[in-house]
């Protein structure tokens, strides 16, 4: 079994007890009242059997990034798996008009769930809306709706965590070093999530007193621009201690520059999850050391969330009736020490 199909029995298993069960019998010293105990973990959680047919429509932005490839395919994947999903799949689109339209064409078509990644949160808030009150459900993938009444349920990733958990791993590592110095090869700039991003790093460093961040260059999460940004970084900094790079993409291309530079002298930790950087990191023959995750299995699990709600379960292992209303991944950190264990989520 691989960890992508392991994850939907941590997430949806029959075997999970109810936390109120859990905490019931953890916490009382009486004897338990098995009617109540019963009651409590008595709630229709999704799981594995075949069920009720759900059709859910997918809608994501064009898949012109190695991310946002492996959401489709993480999506698709997910969906086969189960005999009671059909999934209705758009071509994707950056253009939020096309995007609408796409989305507007499976509420015509009554699917029973949406799974939505938004090219624009904002700007498809109002299609998000026109669901929720044509009685479908809709799971907000990642970027999210300006509006709570646009979905009925958000999950992704945590931009901010993905920046504070590179800088610790940095922080630790450089912890024994004077005036120790750090670059950071960001995303692009006009995107809320490098904000998010380059605040967890900066906040992060402040618990290490002897490193200082001397450069910051923002790249556009493409090969090329990280080539070039990084060549940039490299010749207005012949000194420093360790990269913090956003984005795993780009920073095949930062890699590029790096060996062009013929440099070596400092550590690299890259981000989101790629399977190239996978590589790299178990071979340990290079500057990339770590990569923090942004998880493209969100996707799979976004799947799990829209069959729960077409079938009106919830989540094995919570005691709740329903599926919350938001989900934020963790952002780890994948080193030498654990690369194996991720490396079939890795994406290309």
């Amino acid at each position: 079994m691989s960890p992508l199909t392991s994850r939907r029995g941590l997430l949806f298993g029959t075997a999970a007890v109810s936390a109120g069960a859990l905490l019931a019998g953890c916490t009382s010293n009486e004897p338990s009242d098995k009617g109540a105990d019963k009651a409590a973990g008595n709630e229709p959680a999704a799981d594995d059997q075949p069920g009720k047919q759900v059709t859910i429509g997918f809608a994501g932005p064009q898949a012109d990034h190695g991310w946002l490839n492996a959401i489709n395919q993480n999506a698709k994947s997910r969906a086969e798996k189960y005999q009671d999903v059909t999934l209705e799949i758009t071509e994707g689109s950056n253009d939020t008009a096309q995007q609408i339209g796409q989305i507007e064409t499976l509420i015509n078509k009554k699917v029973d769930v949406l799974v939505v990644l938004p090219a624009d949160g904002k700007a498809l808030t109002q299609v998000g809306l026109k669901a929720m009150r044509a009685g479908i459900p809709v799971v907000n993938l990642d970027r999210i709706f300006n509006s709570p009444q646009a979905y009925r349920c958000w999950i992704g990733g945590d931009n901010y965590g993905m920046g504070l958990n590179a800088g610790h791993y940095i922080g630790e590592k450089l912890k024994g070093k004077a005036n120790a110095r750090v670059i950071e090869l960001a995303g692009l700039d006009n995107l809320e999530l490098t904000k998010q991003r380059t605040q967890g790093f900066d906040d992060a460093l402040k618990n290490y007193p002897n490193i200082k961040k001397v450069a910051r260059q923002a790249a556009e999460f493409t090969v090329e621009s990280g080539q070039a940004k990084m060549a940039q970084l490299l010749q207005a900094q012949p000194k420093f201690d360790a990269l913090w790079n956003h984005d795993d993409d780009q920073g095949v291309g930062a890699l590029r520059a790096i060996e062009q530079a013929g440099r070596d002298d400092f550590l690299m930790v890259g981000g989101a999850g790629a399977l190239s950087a996978f590589q790299a990191i178990k071979q340990d023959n290079g500057v990339l050391k770590a990569t923090v995750l942004y998880p493209p299995t969100m996707a799979a699990s976004a799947i799990d969330l829209a069959r729960a709600l077409g079938q009106g379960k919830g989540v094995g292992g919570l005691a709740e009736f329903e599926i919350p209303a938001s989900l934020t991944l963790y952002s780890a950190v994948v080193d030498k020490t654990n690369v194996d264990q991720y490396m079939p989520t890795g994406f290309k």
